[in-house]
């Protein structure tokens, strides 16, 4: 199935997301904002200790209570602007919240349909990893590809340093497209998310940087890939990922005509 050498013409080619479903598990969506366009769907994940599951599930229109979210999906957008867009609220005004709710959103989107679950947030506790780890799973044993930043500091990092999720961290450059590839994982990949324009809540666009919005180029690439090759598994998409690195880093140190 995989093409040998991996080239961004065979992985991509002209592909733009469409028949993909992306899921962006975060502050909310802003639908309106001209830079995401659309959103297909989602839900609202709340804590609720009375209910069993101590979640209650929400399935409704919402606005992005922080801009995060809609960052994300705009960057998404950017890169595949035929996908579907799923918006998973599961974060609150602060941009914090309970893992027990960022894991139902998890679940709610592989539920739903999405293929690629955009998350964009992380936890250095240890305690949640078992909770993490089995969700992890999930996904990948669904065909869904989870594409998660790495911490902004130093310590451990989940879900991003399990080895069933696509771990992102942020590296310099303005090539939407560009990636790296890290040979010393749990961060597998390096993707544009410094100094980065984004779209943010009210209809606003502010600069920022952050592996979060490294992840979310990398979920916009995954779409691209997932058209062109609806038949990749996690693992095919990620050897993809790796090859294209690859070409890119040929691309780079190839001689000028000349030299």
């Amino acid at each position: 199935m995989l093409g040998l050498p991996i080239t961004w013409k065979w992985a991509v080619g002209n592909a733009t997301g469409a028949g993909v479903t992306v899921a962006v598990v975060d502050s909310g969506v802003d639908k309106s904002h001209p830079r995401v366009g659309s959103v297909q769907g989602g839900a609202v994940i709340t804590y609720d200790p009375g209910l069993p599951s101590s979640v209650r599930v929400d399935e409704q229109a919402h606005q992005d209570l922080f801009g995060h979210g809609t960052a994300c999906a705009g960057i998404a957008r950017e890169l595949a602007p035929a996908c579907d867009i799923l918006s998973v609220r599961v974060l609150g005004k602060r941009l914090t919240g309970k893992t027990t709710c960022i894991v139902a959103g998890v679940r709610w989107a592989l539920a739903h349909g999405a293929r690629v679950i955009n998350l964009s947030l992380s936890t250095p506790l240890v305690d949640r990893a078992p909770m993490w780890h089995q969700v992890a799973d999930e996904c990948y044993f669904k065909q869904a590809l989870l594409v998660c930043a790495a911490n902004n500091l130093p310590g451990p990092t989940f879900p991003a340093q399990f080895a069933s999720v696509i771990s992102v961290a942020c590296h310099p450059g303005s090539d939407p497209r560009a990636l790296a590839y890290n040979p010393e994982p749990p961060v597998e990949f390096g993707a544009r998310g410094l100094d980065v324009e984004v779209a943010w809540a009210k209809g606003t666009v502010i600069t920022a940087s952050g592996n979060s919005f490294a992840a979310a180029h990398v979920s916009g690439l995954v779409a691209l890939i997932l058209e062109r090759h609806p038949e990749c598994t996690p693992f095919d998409v990620k050897t993809i990922l790796r090859g294209l690195a690859a070409e890119e880093q040929r691309t780079q140190t190839r001689p000028r005509r000349g030299e």
